[in-house]
C-alpha cells in the first residue's frame, strides 16, 4: 500500500495533467476560430497536427488512475476522485475533437470568401473557453458553484447557436449559392455548442464528486 501524502500527490499530478489537456483544449478551440476568422489554413493545419499530445495526455490519466486503484485500492471520495478525472478526460477528449472538427471546416472552406463577418461564432467560443477553464477550476479546486455558473453559461451558447442557424438560414433565402458556406458554419457553431455541453458534464462529475448526487445540468 502507498502511503497517503504518496496517494494525495498523486491525485494533485491527476489534477495537473487534466489541468494541462483543458489548456490544450482551450488553445485549440481558440486557435480553430482565429484560424476560421481569417481563413488562414496552414494554422488549421498545425491544430489538427497537435491533436495527438491530448490523446498522449488522456493516456497518462487513466494509466495513473489504473495504477492508484489497483493499488490503493480507494473507497468513497478518493475512488471517485479518479473516476471522475477519467470521465473528464473523456470530454476533455471529445472536446479536442470538436476543436479539431471547427479546424477542418477551414480546410474544407479554403480559397473561399466569407459570406459574412464572424461575431456570434466567436462570441460563443469565448464563453466556451471560459467554461473550459472554469471546468477544470471545478474539479481542482472542488467547487460545486463554478460547476452550476456553467449551466448559466450552456444556456448562453445555446441562444447564441439559435440565433447564429436562423441568420444563416437568411442568407441561404436570400441567396441559395451561399448554401454550402452557411452549412459548414452552421456545423461549426453545433461543434461549439457541444463543447459548452461536454464542460457542463464535467460540471455534473464535480458536483457527483463532491455531493456523491448526481445532477443534470444540460437541461
Amino acid at each position: 500500500m502507498i502511503k497517503r501524502k504518496e496517494f494525495d500527490l498523486a491525485l494533485d499530478e491527476l489534477g495537473r495533467l487534466l489541468e494541462e489537456m483543458g489548456q490544450r483544449v482551450e488553445r485549440a478551440l481558440s486557435e480553430s476560430i482565429e484560424s476560421l476568422k481569417t481563413m488562414d489554413a496552414e494554422r488549421a493545419k498545425r491544430i489538427i497536427s497537435e491533436d495527438a499530445e491530448l490523446n498522449r495526455l488522456e493516456e497518462k490519466i487513466i494509466d495513473l488512475g489504473s495504477r492508484l486503484i489497483l493499488t490503493q485500492q480507494p473507497v468513497a471520495k478518493d475512488l471517485r476522485h479518479i473516476l471522475v478525472a477519467f470521465r473528464i478526460s473523456n470530454d476533455l477528449e471529445r472536446m479536442g475533437d470538436l476543436s479539431i472538427d471547427v479546424a477542418k471546416v477551414v480546410l474544407r472552406m479554403e480559397g473561399q470568401t466569407l459570406i459574412k463577418p464572424l461575431i456570434d461564432l466567436p462570441r460563443m467560443a469565448e464563453i466556451v473557453q471560459r467554461m473550459i477553464t472554469d471546468s477544470i477550476q471545478s474539479y481542482v479546486q472542488e467547487d460545486v458553484n463554478l460547476a452550476y455558473k456553467m449551466a448559466k453559461e450552456d444556456d448562453q451558447v445555446d441562444q447564441l447557436y439559435s440565433q447564429i442557424f436562423r441568420e444563416l438560414l437568411t442568407y441561404v433565402v436570400e441567396n441559395p449559392q451561399n448554401a454550402s458556406q452557411a452549412m459548414l458554419l452552421t456545423f461549426v457553431g453545433r461543434y461549439i455548442e457541444r463543447i459548452a455541453d461536454h464542460a457542463t458534464n464535467i460540471g455534473e462529475a464535480v458536483v457527483y464528486l463532491v455531493t456523491n448526487e448526481r445532477p443534470d445540468l444540460n437541461n
